[in-house]
């Protein structure tokens, strides 16, 4: 599935609360792990020694990765977000794991600076974390669902090989969820008059909704998961985010846009806003 997971630090506890779930992912799929950290010349105070930061990463890789776990460490100097981007860009089979942010003495990497920038750019998959002020982050976790937002179309889907991978390796269930919504001027005119009011349109695309899932887990069935499906007028970012809290445990995977005739998915909108609210890690597979 992967052929390496990637792993950006930036010396706090905060950043760290990915690595559990590096973990959990590398371990079952054999998958090599790359730590490191970025010293940057132009960050105030002083950027880390490279001596510093190898003395880190050695203690990280040794609590979190043990032998016989295929782990390496580095450190890189530059702009964090372009080496981040750079040094993966030309893996497609890489997986990038980062928290939106962390903080240290050194800078502070924030959603609107270093993993937002990471997000909007990088072509390969993500895997976001919005960490917690106060948690180990060398709790266990533990995954039991994968959350699969679809908005009906064929880039929203490219996100399913990876779920069917994960979670036959990983035993997830698979909850999809079909957003749809109507606005409420939703009207259709026949000869100039009005054919069908938002009430219609909005039965229509419930049932186009709940026919276009009955067929994704069909599919997915025939793979061997466990698959349940919800169709759900709504804001689609508030419904995802909604739906995760209700339950614990999970891993939501989505692409970073798709479209249907109902508009489009971009990371900036519903992405990004789920990356942002969400407790839950969150697979972003950018659609091409």
């Amino acid at each position: 599935m992967y052929n390496k997971i990637s792993v950006p630090l930036d010396g706090s506890k905060l950043a760290e609360q990915i690595l559990p779930y590096v973990s959990a992912l590398a371990a079952p799929f054999s998958i090599p792990v790359d730590l490191f950290t970025v010293s940057d010349p132009e960050a105030r105070p002083p950027f880390w020694p490279p001596q510093a930061g190898k003395g880190y990463l050695q203690g990280i890789c040794e609590k979190y990765f043990p032998s016989p776990a295929r782990a390496a460490f580095h450190v890189e100097t530059g702009d964090p977000a372009d080496v981040i981007v750079e040094r993966n860009r030309a893996e497609s089979g890489c997986l990038i794991a980062m928290a939106t942010h962390g903080m240290s003495g050194l800078r502070r990497w924030l959603v609107g600076s270093v993993a937002s920038k990471v997000a909007q750019r990088a072509v390969n998959p993500l895997l976001l974390i919005r960490p917690v002020e106060g948690v180990d982050p060398a709790a266990p976790i533990k995954l039991t669902t994968v959350i699969v937002p679809l908005d009906g179309s064929g880039l929203a889907e490219k996100v399913l090989p990876q779920v069917v991978a994960l979670a036959k390796v990983l035993k997830l269930e698979v909850q999809l969820i079909r957003m749809y919504k109507v606005s409420p001027n939703a009207y259709v005119m026949a000869d100039g008059g009005i054919a069908q009011g938002p009430g219609l349109f909005r039965e229509e695309m419930q049932k186009e909704a709940e026919l276009y899932l009955e067929g994704k887990v069909d599919q997915l069935r025939a793979e061997g998961l466990d698959v349940s499906a919800n169709a759900i007028e709504g804001d689609a970012a508030g419904e995802i985010i909604d739906i995760a809290l209700r339950t614990e445990q999970n891993l939501i995977a989505m692409c970073s846009h798709g479209r249907s005739g109902i508009g489009r998915w971009l990371l900036g909108s519903v992405t990004e806003r789920v990356v942002q609210h969400s407790k839950d890690p969150v697979l972003v597979i950018r659609a091409m």
